[in-house]
């Protein structure tokens, strides 16, 4: 079974990781709730860096959910193509800017129901909503979060579901959003998935190193 740091280390390595990423927060450009949204729905198995390329030009040509929901999937598609899985993401990108033209006058809603209910919306998407628009203290588990929680061993768990529930468990509540973005970045930055660079972490001696 893997590994789990202790509550003294955990809470040693919050405090490390703050310490280590006082600027760590979303890498995403947008201007609004709603183009946070779009932006989160098309980061899906695709780069922030990717993603930023593609959106001024998107947000130019259509900036609300009145504009977006007036374009075809095929003229979103135009904008999008670059990057992965665009042809679902600009169906989606539709609907959801659709329904929140129709339904909520444009406005995103700040509930995680709601928010989930759209088209290509889910919990890790919902939550970095929340946390960014909302203020709301969220953890998103994306790919990293995922990874460097239960090779750290703040969790041992095999799901994403889970993953979230431990740190929400491990990690006091009103750290839970900087810790999300901390461990992205640490994930970006240091902690990669095929080759982390243990030798200088500032976790080095505290992490449990799980195989994952």
């Amino acid at each position: 079974m893997a590994a789990k740091l202790t509550k003294k280390q955990i809470a040693e390595a919050i405090e490390l990781l703050k310490l280590e990423y006082p600027d760590a927060g979303c890498e995403l450009d947008y201007g609004t709730t709603f183009q946070l949204l779009v932006s989160v729905v098309l980061s899906a198995q695709t780069t922030d860096v990717s993603v930023n390329k593609v959106t001024p030009a998107l947000f130019a040509k259509a900036p609300d959910a009145f504009a977006m929901a007036k374009l075809s999937e095929e003229e979103i598609g135009d904008f999008i193509r670059r990057i992965g899985m665009w042809k679902q993401k600009s169906a989606n990108v539709k609907k959801l800017a659709g329904i929140i033209a129709e339904e909520y006058n444009g406005e995103v809603p700040g509930d995680f129901d709601k928010l989930t209910a759209l088209p290509g919306v889910g919990r890790k998407t919902a939550n970095v909503v929340l946390a960014e628009a909302f203020g709301a203290q969220k953890i998103a588990v994306d790919t990293h979060v995922f990874r460097l929680a239960n090779r750290i061993g703040f969790t041992q768990e095999d799901d994403v579901l889970a993953t979230e529930k431990g740190l929400m468990k491990a990690f006091p509540e009103d750290s839970w959003t900087k810790m999300h973005h901390c461990l992205i970045w640490h994930g970006r930055r240091v902690c990669s998935a095929r080759k982390p660079a243990c030798e200088g972490c500032c976790l080095d001696g505290l992490c449990k190193k799980n195989g994952l």
